[in-house]
């Protein structure tokens, strides 16, 4: 059979001309070689792009890489590891792939700046041999004016589509991931893995990325969503609160508390508020909606970013008859039946309270409700929430769960918290879980239309105001005293 004349292996590979690996000693200087790599990489792409708009296919393909980081240590030397980050374990060659490094910049600079004063070694800025997608060059808020589905030829034998076999938690997930050349990752996320999140992240929220915050609150209400607006307005109406802007799904920006909100006519599966200040450390509130499977979608994405935070402010199931509707739980353990994590976090794994969080919001709950110390028993419980995949779980209870429920000493029940919680340890992002009690079906106490509106209404306020409040007090803390060393595995990326 004649080849078609179009065959890729005739192609003729055309890339942007590269320049040598550059050695830098700071940070700095290292971002700012990222910087030119990418912007010409994804600026030849877009050209290339526009180029092949209108025309007959070309037996070409255009090609532009990542930019990446390379770091080797030839001795173990004495380095500092108080910290959870910022060197590596033993001698070898160390390596990483950049993407969106505006976005990334003060975080770049930290992780490098922290890891060339650990080890006194420079890092190589170079081209890397990862392509970079045509999908993913167009980005920052950038559209095409035309759909692929216009053109004349396939537009991935032209340029590089993604590649879902190298977008993969291998790294993260602790298993021992090396790459085929021998060295070693120095982040724990690759660029394609990051872009596709990015693009993810977007398309859920509604929100560009720039907006998110280091301080996640996660909610499962759209009450919350509303309050949180509610908040915003008043700290945008103080000058003196360090806050900015309010950034909403479908892209309104409030800078004066008297500003309207356009909220989309179609809501994304996600909403997101975010509360912003200069220097990032604002809050972004993202309702997931109910269920593990959206919990883990959001915190798989978000977890890119590299937050300093997240914490679930969620409605749960009392199991003991001596709770109240509206009193709290603080989860200090997790029974882990919501089934979506199985085969990236084995069950067997723990999920420890990390003492950092847990202070900040506990000392929120005895701030906003005025108890402490033992009063404060009366309205607040710690011990073990137990996630489940099934809505309508009650309905099982004559087969064993509620034995198991009792022997597991869980005091609550929801959908979603074991799931961010897990994902937190997986992927090395401090978590906490502050629930309130809506319901104590095992007792005979369900929720009930116009029942459920009311306690909506006296509740949301105060259990948001204790997330809030509990972020401000994670904020005051060095952030690298906050990224606890209990969550980081046997070998570990250099960067956080």
């Amino acid at each position: 059979m004649k080849k078609s004349e179009f065959d890729l292996e005739e192609r003729e590979i055309i890339s942007p001309d590269t320049s040598e690996p550059i050695t830098c000693t700071s940070g700095e200087q290292a971002v700012e070689e990222l910087v030119r790599l990418y912007d010409s990489a994804t600026a030849f792409l877009k050209e290339k792009l526009q180029l092949v708009e209108n025309s007959d296919p070309v037996k070409k393909k255009f090609r532009a890489f990542y930019p990446e980081l390379k770091f080797e240590v030839l001795t173990y030397g004495y380095v500092d590891t108080r910290l959870s980050f910022g060197h590596v374990t033993e001698p070898g060659v160390y390596k990483t792939t950049i993407t969106r490094p505006r976005l990334y910049k003060q975080y770049l600079v930290n992780q490098i700046n922290l890891l060339i004063g650990n080890h006194h070694v420079p890092i190589t800025v170079g081209v890397s041999n990862t392509p970079i997608p045509i999908h993913f060059a167009i980005g920052d808020g950038e559209e095409i004016d035309f759909s692929p589905q216009e053109l004349n030829f396939s537009l991935r034998d032209v340029f590089d589509t993604p590649d879902l076999a190298i977008m993969h938690d291998e790294i993260v997930n602790g298993t021992g991931f090396v790459y085929e050349d021998g060295t070693k990752p120095l982040a724990p996320f690759s660029a394609p893995r990051i872009d596709y999140s990015l693009a993810r992240l977007e398309h859920y929220t509604g929100t560009g990325v720039e907006n998110f915050q280091q301080f996640i609150l996660f909610t499962n209400y759209q009450f919350y969503v509303d309050k949180f607006v509610d908040f915003a307005r008043s700290q945008l109406a103080e000058p003196s609160s360090g806050y900015l802007s309010l950034v909403t799904s479908g892209g309104s920006e409030l800078t004066n508390s008297e500003d309207e909100i356009n909220w989309p006519a179609r809501m994304p599966q996600m909403p997101t508020c975010h509360l912003t200040r200069k220097d990032g450390t604002g809050i972004s509130l993202v309702n997931i909606g109910v269920g593990p499977s959206n919990a883990k979608t959001a915190t798989d994405h978000i977890a890119v970013l590299r937050p300093s935070a997240w914490i679930m402010l969620g409605h749960c199931a009392g199991l003991r008859n001596s709770q109240n509707l509206g009193d709290y739980v603080l989860a200090h353990a997790y029974l882990r039946e919501d089934q979506v994590l199985d085969n990236d976090l084995p069950l067997w794994v723990p999920i420890p309270p990390l003492a950092e969080v847990q202070v900040a919001i506990e000392d929120a709950v005895a701030e906003v409700t005025k108890k402490k110390g033992y009063d404060l028993k009366r309205v607040m419980r710690t011990g073990t929430v137990a996630s489940v995949d099934n809505r309508n779980w009650e309905l099982g209870v004559n087969s064993g769960s509620v034995r198991s429920l009792s022997q597991s000493r869980a005091i609550a029940l929801d959908m979603e918290s074991a799931t961010i919680a897990a994902n937190g340890f997986r992927f090395r992002v401090p978590y906490g879980t502050l629930l309130c009690v809506s319901d104590k079906p095992l007792h005979g106490v369900l929720k009930m239309p116009g029942m459920a509106s009311e306690f909506f209404r006296t509740q949301v306020n105060n259990h948001l105001l204790i997330g809030i409040l509990a972020i401000s007090s994670l904020r005051e803390m060095p952030q690298e005293f906050l990224h606890s060393r209990k969550l980081r595995s046997f070998e570990e990326t250099s960067f956080l």
